[in-house]
């Protein structure tokens, strides 16, 4: 099985992923990343290869980002060790200070017993898959093994969350004077920076999810719980709440009312916001085949095109950087503005959300209602073989429910990458009309593809 997944190297701390793995990893990434042309010229120059390296609050994070640190000093890679910062802030550090690479140990939004490895290349972007196999293969061969004056040094990144705030704050077009807003750090990377962050902009803050104890990080609050926050906007009377996850690299909102305003939305406001404002690149929006029709229709009236890719921010990251595209995202909160970030950042993506309320004088609410969300029924049909999703069968049943909904919706199936698991997705109109084509396909799908 291969080791790197979707979003880097993820599993349970101590049991797959352990502190001789997290070493290891950290030596055979050396090995590929820690000799490029960069890292040459910096040993040309008396001096060696930099990393930087940040974690997450969970309490694994502590050894796994120490054994991170010691595989790298131990191949001659001089480590930064930034503490705990979001993942776009650790991205954002590598091409900062112009490191040849750098490691973020977190698991995003899974439950604290988790941890994972992410690595991202000089410049602070995500490793294509080719990098990632040449560093498994890397785990197999030999390790730089320096000695004396070559061994790296490991010293704490002393300005690494100023440099981080001073960044997204140069970003906005628009401060925030006036705006009430409630953040919920998911008691996880973001606790500490974003409440300074968005108070520094201008907003007035209320914080929920901002005390990590390394053990509470996604535990009913973030942007997979979205409740509390929403009771807690309307307990305070706020214009809205923002929502962050474990890494903060998501963001997810509640209007004033405490409805949710998910990542579509987010993109049709942002994306509506920079075609006016002459910044969306060639008026594109990069989005996954599982953004919402209401994205597509909402787009098409403003006169912006949507491109599609799989599912997962790595393959909008892909399209976004071949096209030169300025914004696309998921769903799921996932946004990438490419002219300030290389990845996801859930704090970049509430600033410049908020930013818009305040050139505009709108509400959240009104800004959002630039979109018409359409129904979207999921099920995931579990003990099938994924394998088979083509079968004619069921294409003819697709092809049945595609004829009856024509243009009033959509049908997605898509075979899981890790399990045997089919996901049949149904957008409509009508929202029974969607529940009722879904649960039609589902039983098409058990009945043909059952193992």
């Amino acid at each position: 099985m291969a080791l790197f997944g979707t979003d880097g190297v993820r599993g349970l701390a101590n049991g797959p992923l352990t502190a001789d793995l997290a070493l290891s990893l950290a030596q055979a990434t050396a090995v590929v990343l820690g000799q490029g042309r960069s890292a040459e010229a910096r040993r040309a120059a008396g001096k060696r290869p930099t990393a930087v390296v940040a974690r997450d609050p969970r309490i694994s994070g502590e050894f796994l980002a120490a054994a991170v640190a010691a595989g790298l000093a131990s191949s001659g890679v001089d480590v930064l060790d930034a503490g705990v910062l979001p993942t776009p802030a650790a991205a954002f550090l590598i091409g900062d200070i112009d490191a040849d690479f750098g490691v973020m140990v977190s698991a995003s939004h899974n439950p604290a017993p988790d941890n994972g490895i992410k690595i991202f290349a000089r410049g602070g972007v995500k490793l294509p898959d080719a990098v990632e196999q040449r560093i498994e293969f890397a785990l197999a061969g030999p390790k730089l093994q320096p000695t004396g004056a070559a061994v790296g040094r490991i010293r704490r990144f002393a300005d690494a969350e100023d440099r981080y705030v001073v960044h997204l704050l140069q970003s906005l077009p628009h401060r925030l004077d006036g705006l009430h807003v409630v953040l919920d750090c998911a008691h996880g990377a973001a606790a500490g920076v974003s409440p300074e962050t968005f108070r520094d902009a201008g907003a007035r803050v209320t914080v929920i999810g901002a005390d990590p104890d390394g053990l509470n990080i996604n535990d009913g609050v973030g942007s997979t719980h979205l409740d509390h926050l929403a009771a807690e906007v309307l307990r305070a009377g706020a214009d809205l709440g923002i929502a962050h996850d474990g890494d903060a690299d998501r963001c997810l909102a509640v209007d004033a009312a405490g409805r949710v305003i998910d990542g579509d939305q987010i993109m049709a406001i942002l994306a509506v916001s920079m075609r006016d404002r002459g910044v969306l690149r060639d008026d594109t929006l990069v989005a996954t085949v599982m953004s919402n029709l209401g994205l597509h229709r909402a787009m098409a009236a403003n006169g912006i095109r949507v491109l599609q890719t799989a599912v997962g921010d790595r393959y909008v990251l892909e399209e976004m950087n071949a096209g030169g595209y300025a914004l696309g995202g998921e769903q799921s909160g996932h946004v990438i503005m490419s002219d300030f970030a290389t990845t996801g950042d859930g704090l970049l993506t509430g600033l410049h959300l908020m930013s818009e309320m305040a050139r505009q004088g709108r509400s959240l609410a009104e800004l959002a209602s630039v979109m018409t969300v359409f129904p979207q029924v999921l099920i995931n049909v579990k003990d099938v073989d994924r394998t088979r999703v083509a079968d004619p069968g069921v294409a003819d049943a697709v092809a049945a429910a595609e004829a009856e909904l024509g243009s009033s919706g959509r049908v997605l199936l898509r075979a899981s990458g890790t399990e045997q698991l089919v996901r049949v997705m149904v957008e409509a109109e009508d929202a029974e009309q969607a529940q009722r084509i879904a649960d039609r396909l589902a039983e098409v799908v058990r009945e043909r593809l059952a193992l």
